[in-house]
């Protein structure tokens, strides 16, 4: 039995499809855990319909919505206001509906980034060196403005597509580098992070030589499925330390809920187990 009342607050997450998301389950676990009189819901957007499901949330009395794939880019044209974070990086994960039914577009994926570098690796300092940034799609966008955020002395943004890597570099900052040039980039590196989508199931594995990183480097990966991706797994076969994709997923989502329900949730082992297992 339902114990949703006419005070119940509510939100979700809009994407196309939306069946693969685990916010559903995330934030549902911390509704459960607060005893929280709320719903969080998927919401199934195609492109056409986003600007009008926007303008819906007011009117149906949400408290905001997450924004995944591939609405990122389309939220943060269409808001009537957006966070630093969300103004740097070009793209909106979090709608936050204000009191006078305006819309506000942050950003959270920078700092869940960072949240899970910090938790799981509390060694790792981010101006301890050079990072090694693989890809330049919208999720290098978030890592390498939450990477100089924190204080990175260089943030090397590396991509097959040259072009993309630059432009990346010119809107955000950082270095563009081709591929090739990897194995002299990686020889007094920081940190290396993939957020290409190699690696994930359903995809070829990502091929990098880990040979010449230095020892104390820390290897990161976004992908979270499988949670060990070859990557991670070379790195540690070689002893280095490493941190997995879940936590950005599971970080990211705490200042959503705050601004959505009212309470800062805690990212516990139990909450991964939970969303890990679907």
């Amino acid at each position: 039995m339902s114990s949703h009342t006419g005070k119940t607050r509510v939100a979700g997450v809009m994407g196309w499809p939306i069946s693969h998301s685990r916010s559903p389950i995330l934030h549902g676990f911390w509704l459960a855990e607060h005893k929280i009189d709320g719903a969080y819901i998927p919401l199934p957007v195609r492109p056409d319909d986003f600007a009008a499901a926007l303008k819906g949330l007011a009117a149906l009395g949400f408290a905001g919505a997450n924004v995944t794939v591939p609405h990122k880019e389309a939220a943060f044209a269409l808001v009537d206001q957006r966070d630093e974070a969300a103004t740097k990086i070009g793209a909106v994960n979090t709608i936050v509906v204000l009191p006078d039914g305006r819309l506000e577009g942050r950003n959270t994926d920078a700092y869940g980034f960072i949240a899970n570098l910090q938790h799981n690796a509390p060694q790792w300092r981010a101006d301890a060196g050079p990072a090694v940034v693989l890809g330049a799609g919208g999720a290098a966008r978030a890592v390498v403005h939450a990477l100089l955020k924190a204080g990175a002395p260089e943030v090397r943004i590396v991509n097959r597509s040259l072009d993309k890597a630059e432009a990346l570099a010119r809107t955000i900052g950082g270095s563009a580098h081709s591929w090739d040039e990897l194995p002299n980039l990686l020889t007094d590196a920081g940190l290396l992070v993939n957020t290409t989508s190699l690696g994930m199931n359903g995809y070829p594995p990502l091929e990098v030589d880990l040979a010449p990183l230095p020892s104390h480097a820390l290897v990161s990966d976004i992908v979270y499925a499988p949670l060990v991706t070859k990557l991670l797994s070379d790195a540690k076969a070689r002893g280095l330390a490493t941190v997995d994709g879940i936590g950005m997923l599971l970080w990211q989502a705490q200042p959503a809920f705050e601004a959505f329900f009212g309470v800062r949730p805690t990212v516990s082992v139990a909450l991964q187990e939970r969303v890990l297992a679907g």
